[in-house]
């Protein structure tokens, strides 16, 4: 299977490594080793890749900038297909911007600056790919993927090469159809409008030190560690509760924000599970509420 790999990967240009640590490619910095990783740099070696994955019955999972996700200790036995760097082509067309999935959130939000379109400002912080964002409707600030995304191309766990409108994505709350539909995100196409470049970044810059202000980026995190529950906030109940601070390990409940649980040096994915199984019982028990994790648990 390996050698196949490999002959494929080369005739996609598409660079193979092997034995990865997850740890250095999820902003939680958790995780043990991936048997293989591959860099797509193209569609068609998406294509062929996830068709040679189906075929041989080989496990894999789709990362971008691995924010939203929380790394098994022991690591993934399969194929991590990377949409990155070399694939985050970005084009603008008057108000309309048509992105590789791997393009960083920021990269594009800064680039709709300078061509003076708003409509991403409250994204512009959250550190994913527009693939990851679209993947499960991120959004910041009262603003989400859902109220500028026009359309995706996608490619089937079979290899074929789909399009969809916004319309058939099924957006809500940190939900798309693509976590049922197992489509792989490949590029995505925005619709903003024109505004004033000052008063674009002045905004953009708000949101930016209010987020520094108020989260712990000064230690890893997957982001936000619960969904909203219906009527309800995760952060607002978990204090309610007395659980700031709460710890298992190095994983902890971020004293200065509840919502977030961090890895203060050396958490593990054990550490994390456990601490949240304890939030979310507490939670339970004290309010009523049922607290369901944000992040997707890879491994």
């Amino acid at each position: 299977m390996k050698e196949q790999l490999q002959k494929l990967c080369e005739q996609y240009a598409c660079p193979l490594e092997t034995d990865i640590r997850l740890s250095q490619h999820t902003t939680f910095r958790i995780g043990g080793t991936a048997d293989f990783w591959v860099d797509i740099t193209c569609v068609q070696g998406l294509q062929a890749l996830l068709s040679f994955c189906r075929s041989q019955k080989i496990p894999y999972f789709v990362i971008g900038k691995g924010s939203n996700i929380l790394a098994s200790d022991d690591g993934f036995r399969g194929v991590i297909l990377h949409l990155g760097n070399r694939f985050s082509a970005i084009e603008v067309s008057d108000a309309t911007i048509t992105c590789q999935s791997g393009a960083a959130l920021g990269a594009v939000a800064r680039i709709a600056a300078e061509h003076s379109l708003s409509g991403m400002e409250c994204l512009a912080g959250i550190p994913g790919t527009v693939g990851g964002a679209l993947y499960m409707n991120a959004g910041a600030y009262g603003g989400e993927m859902k109220d500028i995304v026009v359309s995706c191309a996608y490619v089937t766990a079979y290899g074929e090469l789909c399009t969809m409108d916004a319309k058939e994505m099924d957006l809500s709350y940190r939900h798309s159809i693509f976590e049922e539909n197992a489509g792989v995100i490949v590029s995505v196409t925005l619709r903003l409008v024109h505004g004033d470049q000052k008063a674009i970044l002045e905004k953009m810059e708000e949101l930016l030190i209010q987020r520094k202000t108020k989260q712990p980026l000064e230690y890893p995190s997957a982001g936000s560690t619960f969904k909203r529950p219906q009527g309800s906030y995760a952060s607002l109940l978990i204090d309610q509760c007395g659980l700031k601070g709460l710890s298992v390990g190095d994983a902890q409940v971020s004293e200065k924000h509840c919502g977030f649980v961090i890895n203060k040096g050396s958490a593990s994915c054990a550490d994390v599970l456990a601490l949240c199984e304890n939030v979310k019982q507490q939670v339970k028990e004290q309010t009523g509420y049922s607290l369901e994790l944000e992040p997707v648990i890879l491994g």
